[in-house]
């Protein structure tokens, strides 16, 4: 795998570390990132706007999550990092689930971040109170039925990866199947929705 090379950076109310890195001060949640593995740092628009908005979900204290396309586990260590008790971080590929769950044990999370390499049938027989999924509109969009129902009643869905021009499609189909805007962040070229599922 190739390397990563940045330095400690803040987004939100968290500091994204390079494993080796001293923290820096001051400093916020701190999130520490391996540095090999090509999926990124954490610092595109549409992981940073998902960072913004997970601590303002109300209920995340000893919650059930979901992490569809992990990629490097950011988002799922961040969820854990605000009281999350089960974070599973699903990814197709086999590299982005080793950097999650070597991710995970550099911070200490091993125990709450279960990494997974597959699909979404892996979990499918789960219900969680958070479903984090910043992939590809053409992954949110035949998967939709499915996200939404392995949220709990009550629960929300934090969205992301999903393009400007596309961004009608995907609220014409989360709100077809019950769901509510909550909060919204819109970038230079993407969109993330924070849903609520009645």
């Amino acid at each position: 795998m190739s390397g990563r090379i940045f330095k400690p950076f803040n987004i939100g109310l968290f500091t994204i570390i390079p494993a080796g890195d001293p923290a820096p001060q001051p400093c916020g949640i701190p999130i520490l990132l391996g540095r090999q593995g090509a999926f990124g740092s954490g610092d595109h628009e549409t992981t940073a706007s998902c960072l913004e908005l997970l601590p303002a979900i109300p209920f995340l204290q000893g919650s059930r999550v979901l992490d569809l396309g992990s990629g490097t586990g950011i988002l799922a260590i961040a969820a854990a990092r605000l009281g999350a008790a089960a974070v599973a971080a699903v990814d197709l590929e086999h590299a982005a689930a080793r950097s999650c769950a070597e991710n995970a044990v550099l911070n200490g999370l091993e125990d709450r971040v279960q990494s997974v390499c597959g699909e979404l049938s892996a979990v499918a027989d789960r219900s969680f109170d958070l479903v984090l999924a910043n992939i590809y509109i053409d992954i949110l969009l035949p998967l939709a039925d499915q996200l939404v129902a392995m949220t709990r009643s009550g629960g929300q869905l934090l969205l992301s990866g999903i393009p400007l021009q596309d961004k009608f499609d995907i609220v014409q189909r989360y709100t077809s199947l019950g769901c509510r805007i909550s909060d919204s962040r819109i970038g230079e070229d993407f969109v993330t929705y924070l849903l609520s599922r009645p």
